[in-house]
């Protein structure tokens, strides 16, 4: 399939804190601490270029503080930034908290990332477009909400298929199950983890999870961590891929690896197993660095 994909999403500042020992009250805790490129659509778009897709674009909203920055790491990733900058917020800025288990906890100031609007958007944006990725996070405010519903139905009616992730179970439950599956209808392929799968469906298998959701969106692939992923199709499990092992330091952005390979493969022709099984290599090695990002090079 040829053709660019375009992601849109948001660009975020990431602080990323590694500590070793239980955080400390009151007091100092020791930390590892660095200022990284991140943004769940963002990573989506590198790890996509990373596995192999030559034309990756990605539209979000950032402040002018860090917008040339972000812009240079994009390019330097082999992503083509279509950044508005926003003189009224700054960008989008998360502290993550890295445990010594890799398990990480966020602290999110969207910033201008969900002041992506209207305006920011053109149908002229999906010329020579193969597919559109839309991030979960845009479904959480009424402005970028608004956007992402006229990105889907102008792919739509373009023909151009369009994926989402859900991003955050945390923004999922306070935001609605219900709203956030109404604001999706009309995407081909799901990208849920295995706790946004349960909270979308009340069923906390895995399997059952994806096997009811793809009675609602044509094919969803379910991330499980260490334990790999499941890709369902027409109410049945019709893929089970298991994850290489990795050496876990920081989990920040593993289902955004997995999601950029899996599209990376999907557009250059893979079969959902084949695309899942690129996903679930590129999420173990995002597992061992720090931030969400491909390592260049």
């Amino acid at each position: 399939m040829s053709g660019a994909l375009l992601v849109i999403g948001d660009v975020v500042t990431d602080v990323v804190a590694r500590h070793r020992t239980p955080l400390a009250p009151a007091t100092d805790t020791a930390a590892e601490i660095r200022t990284l490129p991140g943004g769940a659509g963002a990573n989506v778009a590198c790890w996509a270029a990373r596995s192999g897709c030559a034309d990756v674009r990605i539209v979000a909203r950032v402040g002018t503080d860090w917008a040339a920055w972000h812009e240079e790491r994009l390019r330097l990733a082999g992503v083509r930034p279509l950044l508005v900058r926003d003189p009224g917020a700054p960008t989008a800025t998360v502290v993550a908290l890295v445990d010594a288990a890799a398990e990480r906890t966020f602290l999110t100031d969207s910033g201008a990332a969900l002041r992506l609007g209207p305006g920011d958007w053109s149908p002229a944006l999906l010329d020579g477009v193969a597919h559109l990725h839309l991030s979960g996070y845009l479904f959480f405010a009424a402005t970028s909400r608004e956007t992402a519903r006229l990105a889907l139905a102008a792919a739509r009616e373009r023909g151009v298929p369009v994926s989402a992730d859900p991003a955050s179970a945390g923004f999922v439950a306070e935001f609605g199950v219900d709203r956030f599956l109404a604001a999706v209808e009309g995407v081909g392929l799901l990208l849920p983890n295995a706790d946004e799968a349960a909270l979308l469906t009340g069923l906390a298998d895995p399997g059952e999870a994806a096997a009811a959701l793809s009675h609602r969106f044509p094919l969803v692939a379910v991330t499980l961590g260490a334990s790999g992923a499941l890709v369902a199709a027409s109410g049945r499990i019709v893929a089970r891929v298991a994850a290489p092992p990795a050496r876990a330091v920081d989990s920040t952005g593993a289902g955004d690896a997995f999601t950029g390979a899996y599209l990376a493969a999907h557009l250059a022709g893979a079969s959902p197993t084949a695309a899942a099984e690129a996903g679930c290599r590129a999420g173990a090695m995002a597992v061992t660095v720090l931030g969400g990002r491909p390592v260049a090079g």
